[in-house]
């Protein structure tokens, strides 16, 4: 059992979203390529945004998602900041 659940996770994530937009995250497959690029940032160097001592980085970023200590962005959004890099 997952804790947070997908349901959850997907909330939590799509909590900011105004009434009437389309929310980021729709489907749990959303859910997991975002935890595992996330993941992947952590593995890289990046500090990570909640307790990580002694913890792998996938369940470090699926915590950091559920607290939306990081969002995600849509991806046009994602693309035009990678061309801003």
């Amino acid at each position: 059992m997952l804790h947070p659940s997908y349901t959850d996770l997907i909330e939590a994530v799509n909590s900011d979203v105004e009434p009437g937009e389309q929310p980021v995250v729709q489907s749990r497959y959303s859910i997991v390529i975002a935890s595992a690029k996330r993941a992947r940032q952590l593995i890289a160097g990046e500090e990570a945004t909640v307790p990580s001592a002694g913890r792998k980085p996938l369940s470090v970023a699926v915590e950091e998602l559920y607290k939306t200590n990081v969002k995600i962005l849509p991806e046009e959004e994602e693309e035009t900041k990678e061309e801003e890099q």
